[in-house]
């Protein structure tokens, strides 16, 4: 019933439009998003390069959470937001699929008609797939727009985490991916793994653009640290100091990680002070959350300690937010450790970075849904040079490398394993931890506008 009149309108509406098609569309880039721009920093960073390099750019997506100050206040930069759909829940969960998916590309197509006739649009092929590829498509043959796609991961396979990989749905989700991605005219992707399968699976060529870190991701320097202790130590437990040698030096002011003289000014890290670890979850993935709650179940390190292994104790810093976060802090709250304090912040856009080049060691529990996708987040902690524990998977050794810039762990007592192993007489600057870091600081890996310019301005010629 609804298909027809959604094809009827769609056709109406670019017949009616037809006539307002202007040529050219010169030095102009849509850049789009079927989801939170908040939280999707690569496309933030294309808009940004794009912008540096002149172009006027849209940003178009849902505007739950706000981009990056960089993002609102680039002058080339216009943020072009998508209303999100809510309350679709009529009828069986098929038909409540279909209907979001046509609504989702009536409206879609709508806003990418009303923007500035762009000279390519960008589009983020990351879950949902549907229906943003053929509706970016549609519009760029409307405008006479190229098409580019960057391939963050499969929308199937992450369709196929709750269905199977032969349901119906699926199967049709795969064959729209592979139809409607052929149609593009350029195509990026996240990993040499993910470029080949394009190539294999769906007969479409892709150039690499590893994920980097943007410029702001770097080691934070110890006043800082200080100042975002002290700020964060006034609403987390774990943040507040455990011993200021008052006797010492009473004007002292103190985190539990920093100490400030108050004559001097000078900060220093006391002896003893706990070790700094970061992870970060958008606090939605099942199979994240279950080897989560795994790991911070283990009372292995506990146990370490008892047996005299020389560890400090832990404060576990997991950043994010999304619909799951107060139930797993209620599991979190039932956990009685004596030597690991567990902090479940939400850190503003521009104390991330800081954070987490301030910590000792990164945790990552993602793992793709396709394997040929790498996480966003080791990327950002290779940035401030932070050593990572990820766990594996297949094709994560294009970014981390197993006793070079980190350890790579199967399951929660692996991990335990190695945080003993890292761990062991810290603050210490001997051992894995710390070579960890310097081979972080030597490697001198490209930077996001460096790997940028080389890959992808190519692709859109000299500005027209």
């Amino acid at each position: 019933v609804l298909w027809p009149a959604v094809t009827g309108a769609v056709a109406a509406l670019l017949f009616l439009l037809l006539w307002r098609r202007r040529a050219g569309g010169a030095g102009r880039v849509c850049v789009a998003v079927l989801g939170d721009l908040g939280r999707s920093p690569r496309m933030q960073y294309h808009a940004l390069a794009l912008a540096r390099h002149g172009r006027e750019v849209a940003l178009l997506g849902y505007l739950q959470n706000w981009p990056h100050r960089d993002v609102l206040h680039s002058e080339n930069i216009r943020l072009v937001p998508v209303a999100e759909l809510r309350g679709l829940r009529v009828g069986p969960k098929l038909f409540q699929y279909v209907l979001k998916v046509l609504v989702q590309s009536v409206q879609l197509l709508y806003t990418l008609l009303r923007i500035e006739q762009p000279s390519y649009i960008l589009l983020q092929q990351n879950p949902p797939g549907l229906p943003s590829i053929a509706v970016a498509w549609v519009a760029g043959l409307f405008w006479g727009s190229k098409l580019i796609i960057d391939w963050h991961n499969y929308g199937y396979t992450i369709m196929s985490l709750s269905h199977g990989r032969n349901h119906p749905l699926v199967l049709i989700a795969k064959w729209y991916e592979k139809v409607f991605g052929q149609l593009s005219d350029y195509n990026l992707c996240v990993t040499d793994a993910m470029k080949k399968d394009l190539w294999v699976n769906f007969k479409i060529k892709a150039v690499t653009l590893y994920d980097k870190p943007a410029s702001y991701f770097k080691e934070t320097p110890l006043d800082l640290q200080h100042n975002l202790y002290m700020k964060l130590a006034k609403d987390y437990e774990p943040f507040k100091p455990r011993c200021v040698s008052r006797a010492v030096n009473p004007s002292a002011e103190g985190s539990a990680f920093t100490e400030r003289d108050g004559k001097s000014g000078n900060v220093v890290k006391p002896w003893g002070r706990p070790a700094l670890l970061i992870s970060s979850t958008s606090w939605t993935a099942p199979s994240y959350l279950s080897a989560l709650t795994s790991v911070l179940s283990s009372s292995d390190y506990e146990r370490f300690i008892k047996e005299g292994a020389k560890l400090p104790a832990l404060v576990c810093v997991i950043t994010g937010k999304g619909p799951l976060k107060d139930y797993y802090n209620g599991l979190i709250q039932k956990l009685h450790f004596k030597h690991i304090q567990i902090c479940t912040p939400w850190l503003e856009a521009e104390d991330y970075p800081l954070l987490l080049g301030s910590a000792d060691l990164g945790v990552c529990l993602h793992k793709s849904s396709s394997g040929l996708d790498l996480p966003m987040k080791v990327v950002d902690m290779f940035g401030c040079c932070l050593p990572v524990c990820a766990i594996h998977f297949e094709c994560l050794h294009e970014l981390v490398k197993h006793n070079e810039n980190g350890l790579i762990f199967r399951d929660s007592k692996e991990l335990a394993e190695q945080l003993k192993m890292l761990f062991l007489e810290f603050p210490t600057l001997e051992g894995k931890l710390h070579s960890f870091r310097e081979n972080l600081r030597v490697s001198q890996q490209l930077r996001w506008d460096e790997s940028w310019d080389q890959i992808v301005l190519p692709l859109l010629g000299n500005k027209e």
